[in-house]
């Protein structure tokens, strides 16, 4: 039998689904997950994902920001956060981390996100930035002044065990985001790497936030 120790001393198993994912699957295989973490009995995982067509809702989500004029599926998330869409050609990444030994801090926790996610971008040519007072990743328009969200970020911690994460906008129908305030943010827009020219392929974006990992969590 693994020991508790042991596992708590390797590093995260890293897992990419290549089908997309149910919702209430991924929900369920989480939960599951997180569970054997605080138990003792399973390691750190960062699972990348895509998921079909849908909306989610975090804890701070409005019913006045749900449009959803194509009747998407919706859910109830249990993270934090607002409204925010899934699909294909965004890559999801649930991020199951112990901060039992990373340091007890949810805060600092969700600043390492944007970092680990700005120097992933930084890989593939994207310059991103964080916003005081808004959750995520934009990248700015500076010649016509405005700014984009090409990253979302919604988290949970249950037992000092996190889970959900971000989700990265590669190459989604960007007309889907029309059914929502994306992250309650009314006065921005989102963006892709596609829609600013940077034609990465799913594996190479994972390939980037494999290869930024260890510089933001060792």
């Amino acid at each position: 039998m693994t020991s508790a120790t042991a596992i708590a001393s390797e590093r995260p198993a890293w897992h990419a689904s290549d089908a997309p994912v149910p919702y209430p699957d991924a929900i369920a295989a989480m939960e599951a997950h997180v569970a054997a973490m605080a138990a003792g009995t399973a390691g750190e995982r960062i699972w990348l994902v895509e998921h079909p067509p849908l909306f989610t809702a975090g804890t701070s989500a409005r019913d006045e920001d749900l449009f959803n004029p194509l009747g998407l599926p919706t859910f109830r998330a249990g993270r934090g956060g607002q409204w925010t869409y899934h699909g294909p050609g965004q890559r999801v990444g649930y991020v199951m981390l112990d901060l039992r030994r990373r340091g007890q801090d949810i805060r600092a926790y969700v600043h390492r996100l944007e970092t680990w996610l700005i120097a992933a971008l930084d890989r593939l040519g994207v310059r991103a930035e964080t916003r005081e007072g808004r959750v995520g990743l934009w990248v700015p328009d500076r010649r016509a002044g405005t700014e984009n969200k090409i990253g979302a970020i919604g988290v949970r911690v249950t037992r000092w065990i996190t889970w959900h994460g971000f989700a990265l906008n590669v190459d989604p129908d960007l007309d889907h985001y029309g059914g929502i305030v994306p992250c309650g943010v009314r006065e921005h827009g989102v963006t892709s790497l596609w829609r600013l020219g940077v034609t990465a392929s799913m594996a190479e974006v994972d390939a980037a936030l494999m290869a930024s990992f260890p510089d933001v969590y060792g």
